[in-house]
């Protein structure tokens, strides 16, 4: 088992904010403090910060917190220029006293953690992946303000006064949103009813527009995926939604040591019910939930369609297996076979 001493002189860690970065270049061997500087979030303090690794030799790794926030422009940079980059997740800080905060004491805290982990992480790349990301939250953010505009519609409607009320009832969710959308209003109505209609049809409007927005963020994912990785569609269960989401989370080539890496990511991993012998394990609320909730809902559509699923599910329900534990299994050899077409996709025969 390697660690990051034995092929680094210097490991330079990096405490990233929104308008500063504080680095510590610190020696691999000893984990004293060689230098350290603070500088500007832009690319003239990336260039020091190059200078500064520059005059404190050639073998050196850059330790970075937050590479897919507030860090992600001098990995970028870091990345580009050649650089080794190593993302910190989130580093252990002690108790600081009298609640004091020091970024020059984090980034020598982030380069010593580096140096004491035998699994490194990779930070994402950007290209398809960042675009994806973006796009994967705005559409999340469209159809999750829909949904609210959608209870608020129906939170408006049960004390809404009994002429206007009688107009949605029975309906459902679509019909009322559609419905409401398309009110009109009568001035000779009391002030009560013709505010209320007023605002229903501007929250259906609104909802209306959301789920637009949301099509065409979908639409905008659609293409990237079946430019990119078009192999992830031809799997059962695997739209452009849930490819998004596992490509993001998964990003480039042997960023993960192992399958088990990405399961563990996912949150799939078995974890033990308990200490000691056995064999029952617990639910696992780890890792990307996001990535979590894709391979569940493959799991959820292969139950469905897949008669070789439909057959699995029934083999370990004679076993004593619950639903959940059945669920759990199938995500992880979901989560296998997906990590495994990621890393060896197919020939372009063309």
């Amino acid at each position: 088992m390697t660690i990051l001493a034995d092929d680094a002189d210097v490991v330079i860690g990096v405490d990233t904010h929104k308008h500063t970065h504080s680095a510590a270049v610190v020696g691999a061997q000893t984990g004293a403090v060689i230098a350290e500087l603070t500088v500007s979030a832009d690319p003239d303090g990336y260039h020091d910060l190059l200078d500064l690794a520059n005059a404190h030799g050639h073998r050196r790794a850059w330790s970075i917190e937050g590479t897919g926030g507030y860090g992600a422009g001098l990995a970028r940079f870091l990345l580009e220029a050649g650089e080794r980059v190593i993302e910190l997740d989130r580093p252990h800080r002690t108790p600081r006293r009298g609640g004091a905060k020091s970024d020059p004491i984090d980034a020598v805290r982030a380069a010593r953690e580096a140096l004491g982990r035998t699994k490194l992480a990779e930070p994402k790349i950007g290209g398809e992946r960042a675009a994806l990301a973006a796009l994967l939250a705005a559409r999340r953010s469209a159809v999750d303000s829909c949904t609210d505009v959608q209870r608020q519609l129906h939170a408006l409607i049960v004390p809404a006064p009994e002429a206007l009320r009688q107009r949605f009832r029975g309906y459902s969710t679509v019909r009322v949103v559609q419905h409401a959308a398309r009110l009109r209003i009568d001035e000779r109505w009391a002030v009560e009813m013709k505010t209320t209609a007023q605002v229903l049809r501007t929250l259906a409007r609104r909802a209306l527009a959301l789920g637009r927005e949301a099509k065409e963020h979908e639409a905008a994912i659609g293409a990237i995926v079946r430019a990119w990785r078009p192999d992830l569609l031809t799997q059962l269960g695997v739209g452009p939604i849930v490819a998004a989401t596992v490509l993001c989370a998964w990003s480039h080539p042997r960023r993960f040591r192992s399958e088990a890496a990405f399961a563990m990511l996912a949150g799939v991993a078995p974890i033990p019910a308990s200490s000691g012998v056995t064999n029952r394990h617990r639910l696992n609320r780890f890792g990307d939930r996001q990535l979590n909730r894709a391979l569940h809902t493959v799991v959820i559509n292969r139950i469905r369609l897949d008669p070789a699923t439909q057959a699995y599910v029934e083999v370990r329900t004679k076993e004593g297996k619950s639903s959940r534990e059945i669920k759990r299994c199938l995500k992880r050899y979901v989560a296998r076979q997906l990590y495994r077409q990621l890393e060896h996709p197919p020939l372009d025969r063309s």
